[in-house]
């Protein structure tokens, strides 16, 4: 497996990536990847079938120059921004079959991803489906995107986020799992206490231990480039519901 650790200073650019790298290794053009990035500037970030105005403070987000966007997963709204390490998997079936199905694959990539986390002294535990959670309050969402023979899986470890930028940014979702009840997002939400560095080495080792950092390709730099442009800058696509 691949191990890319690499972060666009845009946003646009750091989710072009992602769905860049499920496309390559869906059409065999790259190996499973395992890639960490995490973003300098704050943005909100909604998954690819909800709608910005239910899912984002839109006039505070204007103020403050906070981008909203929209990307190709499944899932609820995020806050991306520092603080926020993202680890995302484009991983085909053939190579593992465990992802081949939905649920199946939340199952193996979350497992080890728990257990990677336990190894560290964190009392991480699975809730709903995409969830982790540390004593009742949520440490890491996941989401998917998937194709005929390959799944794009990608999560985030809150490690840093500034207390009350959640609520100031994002609206209290309608979707709410059953452990979260009525708790807003600072009640609901809490930050790992480990270092970045550790949390990476740590899922490092739970998917590709033998793996050292390579970088983009010129045609995934290339790809990148189209889609941040055609897609991921594009009002259309953003506020398309």
């Amino acid at each position: 497996m691949r191990l890319l650790d690499f972060s666009y200073a845009d946003p646009c650019r750091n989710l072009a990536l992602d769905e860049v790298l499920l496309e390559m290794v869906a059409s065999g053009a790259a190996p499973d990847t395992l890639r960490f990035w995490e973003s300098p500037a704050v943005f909100v970030v909604i998954g690819s079938s909800q709608r910005v105005q239910l899912e984002a403070h839109e006039s505070n987000c204007l103020r403050d120059g906070v981008p909203i966007l929209r990307r190709c997963s499944a899932g609820g709204a995020v806050l991306q921004g520092p603080g926020s390490l993202n680890f995302a998997l484009a991983l085909s079936y053939k190579h593992f079959p465990e992802t081949a199905s939905l649920h199946a694959s939340y199952d193996f990539i979350l497992g080890r991803v728990t257990a990677a986390l336990c190894d560290l002294g964190m009392q991480v535990e699975r809730q709903g489906i995409s969830d982790l959670a540390i004593g009742g309050m949520k440490c890491s969402g996941n989401a998917q995107r998937r194709k005929r023979n390959a799944c794009l899986h990608h999560g985030t470890l809150l490690y840093g986020v500034e207390p009350g930028l959640m609520g100031r940014y994002l609206t209290e979702p309608e979707d709410r799992p059953d452990y979260r009840g009525v708790r807003g997002h600072d009640e609901f939400v809490q930050a790992v206490a480990v270092a970045p560095a550790r949390l990476r080495e740590a899922i490092r080792r739970a998917f590709c231990p033998a793996a050292l950092p390579e970088t983009v390709s010129s045609a995934e730099e290339a790809d990148v480039e189209r889609l941040a442009l055609d897609k991921y800058n594009s009002r259309d696509w953003n506020y398309r519901r």
